[in-house]
C-alpha cells in the first residue's frame, strides 16, 4: 500500500496493533536517491523473511514533516535525513538511528546566469556580483528550514564562504520548497539555482542545457551526514530480530548501490519520481550517488556533532540533542564482526 503524506495528517494504525499481527510494517521515506535503501529492501524479500508481509510505505514531501509524523507516533520505521531525525529525537520522539544512508548528498546546482558567476571569480562574492550586475538578489530553492538541505546550504555560506548573516540575507533570496516544488521551480526558471540532491540534479541536468553544478557536496559541508535510517525504541525492545532483519538488509543493499548500481536501478525507478523517470536518468543519479553510500551509522557521528552544533548556532536547533542516545549502532556491529 502507498500512501502520500503532507504535514495534516490523518490517523493510522497504531503501532501496537500493526506489530502484534506480525504482518504489517509502517515505513515513512521520501522519494528521493539518498534512501535509495528503502526501496531495495521493499522490492527485495527481507521483510517478508523477517514476518512482515504487508509493509506499508507513506510518502512524504520533506522531513519536517516525517518528524511530525514520528512525533505523533505514526511510523514504526523512517528513512529521512539527520537533521530532521535529531529534532524528533530532541522533541520526544523514540527513535534511534541504526544505520546511515549516504554523504556528501547535498551540491548546489545553478542554471545559467547564475552558473557563470562561479567559474569566473570567488564563490563567496559571485551572488554580490549577480546583484550588482542583474540588479536583483539570485533566487536559491532548498528543503524546508532545519532539513539537511538547508543547514548545508548555510554551513556552505557561512562556515566555508565566510559570510555574515546579514551578507545572505543582503545578496540571496532563498526559498524553502518541498522536493516536487524544488524541481519545477528549477525546470522553470523560476529559481536561478538551489542547494539540492537526487535525482533532481540529474533530472535538471539533463532536461536544461544550461544547468549546472557548481559547488559539490564535499565541498559545501565535507563529509556532511545525510539520510539514515531510524527505527522506534520500542521495536527495538520488542522485534529486535526485525531491527537486525532490517539493518542487516540495509548494508546488503548499500553494497549494491555502491558496486553495482544498475542491478537495483529498477527497484529504486519505481518510487523516485513517482515511478515515472525515465530509467536511464534514475541509473545515472545512482551512478552520480554511488561513492557516497554509507551503511556504517559510527561513520557519521563526528559529522552529526558537527551539523547539530552548526544547527544550534542558526537556531535551528533549539532544543538539546544528546547524540548518544540518538544512535544505537550495535546492530551495525555485530553484522559487520561476523
Amino acid at each position: 500500500m502507498l500512501r502520500i503524506f503532507f504535514p495534516v495528517f490523518t490517523v493510522l494504525l497504531t503501532w501496537s496493533n500493526a506489530i502484534a499481527a506480525g504482518e504489517s510494517l509502517e515505513i515513512g521515506y521520501m522519494p528521493i536517491i539518498p534512501v535509495s535503501q528503502a526501496f531495495v529492501l521493499i522490492e527485495g524479500d527481507a521483510l517478508a523473511k523477517a514476518g512482515v508481509t504487508d509493509p506499508d510505505l507513506i510518502k512524504f514531501q520533506n522531513g519536517p514533516a516525517i518528524v511530525q509524523a514520528l512525533l505523533a507516533d505514526q511510523l514504526d520505521v523512517a528513512y529521512l535525513g539527520i537533521g530532521p531525525a535529531m529534532v524528533a529525537r530532541a522533541k520526544g520522539a523514540d527513535i534511534k538511528v541504526v544505520a546511515a544512508n549516504i554523504v556528501e548528498q547535498i551540491s548546489l546546482i545553478s542554471l545559467g546566469e547564475l552558473a557563470p558567476y562561479f567559474s569566473n571569480g570567488s564563490a563567496a562574492t559571485a551572488f554580490a556580483r549577480f546583484k550588482a550586475d542583474k540588479g536583483r538578489k539570485p533566487v536559491i530553492s532548498t528543503f524546508p528550514q532545519g532539513s539537511v538541505p538547508d543547514t548545508v546550504l548555510q554551513y556552505w555560506l557561512r562556515k566555508q564562504l565566510g559570510l555574515s548573516a546579514q551578507e545572505v540575507a543582503d545578496n540571496i533570496d532563498i526559498i524553502y520548497q518541498g522536493a516536487a516544488q524544488v524541481q519545477q521551480s528549477l525546470m522553470t526558471g523560476a529559481v536561478d539555482g538551489a542547494a539540492i540532491l537526487e535525482p533532481i540534479v540529474s533530472i535538471v541536468l539533463n532536461r536544461k542545457s544550461d544547468a549546472e553544478v557548481v559547488v559539490s557536496g564535499s565541498d559545501m559541508f565535507p563529509n556532511q551526514p545525510g539520510a539514515v535510517l531510524v527505527v522506534r525504541e520500542k521495536l527495538i525492545s520488542e522485534r529486535p530480530e526485525l531491527v537486525r532483519a532490517l539493518v542487516q538488509a540495509h548494508v546488503e543493499s548499500t553494497r549494491q548501490l555502491r558496486e553495482t548500481p544498475a542491478d537495483v536501478a529498477a527497484a529504486v525507478g519505481k518510487y523516485v519520481g513517482g515511478g515515472r523517470l525515465p530509467a536511464a536518468i534514475v541509473l545515472q543519479a545512482l551512478e552520480r550517488s554511488s561513492a557516497q553510500f554509507r551503511a556504517d551509522p559510527n561513520s557519521i557521528i563526528d559529522g552529526t556533532r558537527v551539523m547539530r552544533d552548526f544547527q544550534s548556532e542558526l537556531g535551528s536547533l533549539n532544543v538539546e540533542v544528546d547524540l548518544d542516545s540518538l544512535f544505537e549502532t550495535r546492530f551495525y556491529d555485530e553484522l559487520t564482526q561476523e
